[in-house]
């Protein structure tokens, strides 16, 4: 199979460029790598397209061994004849190619098998050619032992019949288009009994779609994820079919050829292979097919929403004290230093007593002086709002930064393997309030230790295909690492290992190695790490960060194979490297034209200036701290009509979830994000982006808050 020419097609990208990605896979270089360092050889493509090119391939590799097993499978049984073999060969997709093989395919007895085996297969011959002759007579001749009489005759012929138009290739392949052009994706209560259904939580949760209805072409996927857990939980039934009986007529039009007696039995017969054999077998695929696009799209919009939370602005090395909230067991309180070292850690009782709280003020006031903090960090959850305002209220300095921090995921990483090994004397507790900390510092860092389910930004995410899910999640956070670089000397294993062309083992082996120099002090130590060859530090080199290190140029982005290059530039013009990275007017006297060889084009030039002017140059924003109302704290303290400021949380298919400060999250339907039409959320939104929102609607018993981003309603106070 050509997968070059196909995938070029499908994907509009040139044959060549196709070739060049799939030559660099199979020589073990990485998405990240090819993206960054081999843009001459894709023609510049980006993570996006190199990623689609690998996932294709795969599934057309995949096509590729499914039709040699289907051709070993009918020579073994002496079925494959040259016309079959071309239709095998020539079929371009899966359903296809199954669709080929269906009437082939060993299956357990049938009722056309079972006739078949009684030697009824050339009365459906016959019957089929629909000739003059009474079915009768032609089923006469087929009496025997097991098939008494006529009757029996050609109820067996007619379920061989049923089968082979349901068999069909051309009749699956028309009735398909049909049930996806005018299929109907119905839901209805479960068959249980009413009363137990009224008295179950999922009552509230389905009952708006006990009688539903709506075009499979413009199911949205969150509401088929949405009726699908309803049915796996027992609560709704669903069918998925056309309304009207266009596939019957269909079939009878490309099988009758006649009005007599012969046509009207296999016109019967059409309609038992439909309703018992085509009908469930075509809803099955369509409800297949629902499933997957859905689990495509929550997947996207969940890698999407993860990346955004793992490119969160950090603020930086900075002293910290972060605290975890609590109200009846107290704030677990932990001071940071700069690179995240635990230096402190108590419990404080701000929501207690009087005398409690003023200890607590106290207190704060001493570790305050001792540990001069740059940042107190809190988390949003049970007591977040009332632990910020206990802060506040103490009149620290003001160039103390007071942060809330989103502490989805912290109670995992606290009882992590990664926790145990960070912190082996601690507690879960206390874990979970540096995991706070941390993450004001630099998020990516921190949540790179959790599994991004756990990050709290999922849409359906335990519905969906979780190996697939597990692959786009690995995706995006490889991406977000190197997109970003490590600082080898500093880096977490979990961080490490997710370097281009490293894993979990080898990272380990650094750290080991990291330990026993002090510290690297150039990239070209990595060679000595064991494990790590050739083609893995070309791989990861130019993603990893020596800052401080012998070569200036080991704290930048530029790939160790193209240190020499730089040399040349900076002998050229007759200054050291050092003094190319800091001074702008020795860098704009580079002619980068003079520089392109047969390997290093303009891209790559270009990637290399511009590293000299920023050495590992950090691509998030800059951190700006939100800031909620002081005033709302709680659900029941909110109005219909008041505008607030709120942080995203999350974006889904349907709209985007906004903290406000009140322990729960208000939806901003897709239809009021925009005064423009949209029908992409994130077009518009992504998870960390603070917003302005008017409160249209509460519902304090549901705890449900609707809000708007209209200028129409955020004008109304």
């Amino acid at each position: 199979m050509n997968y070059f020419e196909t995938i070029s097609s499908e994907q509009n990208i040139r044959p060549e460029q196709v070739e060049a990605v799939l030559k660099l896979f199979d020589e073990g270089s990485t998405v990240p790598f090819i993206a960054r360092y081999r843009k001459e050889a894709t023609g510049e493509l980006d993570e996006v397209a190199i990623t689609a090119i690998r996932d294709r391939h795969e599934k057309l590799v995949e096509l590729e061994k499914r039709r040699e097993a289907i051709i070993a499978s009918l020579q073994e049984r002496e079925l494959l004849t040259d016309e079959l073999r071309g239709k095998i060969e020539k079929a371009g997709t899966m359903t296809t190619l199954e669709d080929i093989y269906l009437p082939f395919r060993p299956k357990r007895k049938t009722r056309a098998s079972i006739a078949a085996e009684k030697g009824l297969s050339p009365l459906a011959d016959e019957i089929l050619a629909q000739t003059e002759l009474q079915v009768s007579e032609l089923a006469a001749k087929y009496l025997s032992e097991n098939v008494p009489n006529v009757e029996e005759a050609l109820k067996g012929a007619s379920d061989i019949i049923a089968e082979r138009v349901s068999e069909d290739m051309d009749t699956r392949s028309h009735v398909r288009r049909i049930f996806a052009r005018s299929g109907v994706l119905r839901s209805a209560r479960a068959k249980i009994k009413e009363d137990e259904l009224e008295k179950s939580e999922a009552a509230e949760k389905y009952r708006d779609w006990f009688e539903w209805s709506e075009p499979v072409a413009k199911a949205p996927s969150h509401r088929v994820l949405a009726l699908l857990r309803g049915e796996r939980e027992g609560c709704l039934s669903i069918d998925v079919a056309p309304l009207d009986d266009e596939p019957i007529v269909i079939m009878k039009r490309n099988f009758i050829k006649g009005s007599g007696e012969s046509s009207r039995l296999v016109g019967k017969a059409i309609e038992d292979g439909y309703k018992r054999l085509l009908k469930p077998s075509m809803e099955t695929e369509l409800r297949n097919a629902l499933k997957k696009k859905a689990d495509g799209e929550a997947i996207r919009v969940f890698a999407q929403n993860v990346k955004e939370v793992l490119m969160s602005p950090p603020m930086g090395a900075k002293r910290v004290i972060a605290i975890d909230p609590g109200l009846r067991t107290g704030c677990k309180l932990v001071c940071l230093g700069g690179g995240g070292e635990l230096l402190h850690h108590e419990v404080i009782q701000p929501h207690q007593s009087t005398g409690a709280r003023m200890a607590a003020a106290n207190r704060m006031r001493e570790l305050t002086d001792k540990f001069n903090p740059e940042a107190i960090a809190i988390g949003n959850g049970t007591a977040g709002r009332e632990t910020e305002q206990f802060v506040k209220e103490l009149k620290l300095p003001e160039m103390i930064h007071i942060v809330s921090v989103n502490e989805s995921g912290a109670s995992v990483y606290s009882a992590s393997e990664a926790a145990r090994r960070e912190f082996p004397e601690e507690d879960v507790t206390v874990r979970g309030a540096v995991s706070i900390g941390r993450r004001l510092m630099d998020p990516l860092a921190e949540l790179i230790k959790i599994d991004p389910k756990s990050i709290g930004v999922g849409q359906y995410q335990h519905d969906v295909d979780q190996k697939e899910l597990k692959r786009s999640l690995d995706d995006v956070v490889a991406q977000c690492v190197n997109a970003v670089g490590v600082e080898v000397n500093t880096a977490s294993p979990e961080l490490l290992s997710y370097v281009s062309g490293l894993n979990s083992k080898v990272a380990l082996s650094i750290i080991k190695t990291r330990e026993e120099l002090g510290g690297f002090k150039s990239r070209v130590q990595l060679k000595k790490v064991p494990h790590l060859g050739a083609k893995t530090f070309e791989q990861a080199a130019g993603f990893l960060r020596i800052r401080g290190g012998d070569d200036p140029l080991d704290a930048s982005a530029v790939h160790p194979e193209r240190y020499n290059l730089v040399g040349k530039m900076a002998s050229d013009i007759k200054c050291s490297i050092a003094d190319l990275i800091n001074d702008e007017g020795l860098r704009s006297r580079i002619e980068i034209s003079k520089f392109v060889t047969d390997d290093v084009g303009i891209p790559t030039l270009r990637d290399i200036m511009s590293e000299l002017a920023k050495p590992g140059r950090d691509p998030r924003a800059v951190f700006e701290a939100a800031a909620f109302d002081e005033s709302i704290k709680d659900i029941t303290d909110l109005k219909v009509g008041v505008v607030l400021q709120g942080i995203v949380t999350n974006v889904t298919a349907f709209g985007a979830f906004v903290d406000l400060g009140v322990h729960q999250d208000g939806l901003v339907h897709v239809s009021k994000i925009s005064d423009k039409y949209i029908t992409e959320p994130g077009s518009v939104l992504h998870a960390g982006q603070q917003v302005k929102v008017a409160v249209i609607d509460i519902d304090i018993k549901r705890r449900r808050i609707s809000l708007s981003m209209k200028s129409g309603d955020l004008n109304i106070q």
